[in-house]
């Protein structure tokens, strides 16, 4: 009786060795932590104007597309900067096509005084051969080339007169700096209302919602945020000493805490090049006397198969707790 107790106890002793081997060559070929949250791409909703809340389209966890009108800013101020730079916009044209008519008159003017002086040049050569041949007296000379100074004078003011006008026209009305300058104030003015319209900028959830019509919000303000559709992973924080078999493109699985019937596969996308506690607000300092050993953890990016859509009744939660295991069997066939 007595071997007999023995001998049971020690198949007992061999079956819990044996099955502490196996359950630690399965946590070494199949690395689990339960470590791990979901996380999805979480977009902050920020209004790029200040002014009040006249309309919101959005409520608490509801589901919205791109390109939906969330809410919408009281525009009057807007609308009335529009309407002002469209009429210095006017404004600035219709002084850049006075300077184009300025432009127009000083070549006129400049043209009929060089047509003048044409005329006064060859009657002062004529007056002069007549000079010569004492057929006239000198001040009937002098008098010839007064006026011959007189318009020279004239056609060099009349320059003067045509180059400030083309300066102060700037070219062709699309090349005016002013007309450009009151076009980009236009074209800033008609932004900015259009900002007064907030539009969703991905499909996905409503989540922090305290926002109100009525309410005054200013630029930059954070109003509430979209949990994204499209995109959802799951961060795993492994231990270092699980890591060694882990490799970027393996598959794993995920059981959810929230739903223990559901069983979710994924792939892993990447490790973490720094510990969480490298990361944190206060790093470790372990050059010290008090210095204790402790297995650090990495981040394991985990990308899930995963597309939610808005009829689901079973739907992940951003930061929702799940268990991940990595399948590493592909090392042990790549080594065979």
């Amino acid at each position: 009786m007595k071997w007999a107790k023995l001998g049971l106890l020690s198949i007992c002793l061999i079956g819990i060795i044996v099955g502490l081997g196996l359950w630690w060559q399965h946590q070494k070929v199949y690395p689990s932590t339960d470590d791990a949250y979901v996380q999805a791409n979480i977009l902050t909703v920020s209004p790029q104007v200040t002014g009040r809340v006249t309309e919101l389209n959005v409520t608490e966890n509801n589901f919205v597309k791109a390109g939906d009108i969330l809410l919408k800013i009281d525009d009057s101020d807007l609308q009335s900067a529009v309407d002002e730079a469209t009429s210095e916009l006017e404004k600035t044209i219709q002084k850049h096509m006075m300077a184009g008519s300025d432009v127009s008159k000083a070549i006129a003017n400049l043209n009929a005084v060089q047509a003048t002086l044409g005329d006064a040049e060859l009657e002062f050569e004529r007056q002069q051969t007549l000079y010569e041949r004492r057929i006239i007296p000198k001040s009937t000379l002098d008098k010839t080339r007064a006026n011959l100074d007189k318009l020279k004078a004239d056609r060099d003011s009349a320059r003067a007169a045509l180059n400030t006008a083309q300066t102060q026209l700037g070219g062709q009305t699309d090349h005016d700096p002013a007309v450009r300058a009151a076009r980009a104030a236009l074209k800033r003015a008609q932004i900015a209302l259009s900002y007064a319209v907030v539009y969703a900028p991905a499909d996905g959830w409503i989540a922090n919602l305290s926002l109100r019509p009525g309410d005054v919000i200013t630029t930059g303000q954070s109003l509430f945020s979209i949990v994204e559709k499209n995109d959802w992973w799951v961060t795993a924080n492994f231990k270092e000493t699980a890591l060694s078999r882990i490799r970027q493109g393996q598959p794993a699985s995920i059981s959810v805490d929230m739903y223990p019937d559901m069983t979710l596969t994924g792939t892993v996308a990447s490790l973490g090049m720094g510990s969480g506690a490298i990361f944190s607000l206060l790093p470790p300092e372990n050059a010290t006397g008090n210095w204790v050993h402790v297995t650090q953890r990495f981040p394991v990016r985990i990308h899930l198969d995963y597309q939610p859509s808005p009829e689901q009744e079973q739907h992940l939660r951003a930061g929702s707790s799940v268990t991940a295991t990595v399948d590493t069997t592909d090392l042990d066939k790549t080594n065979e």
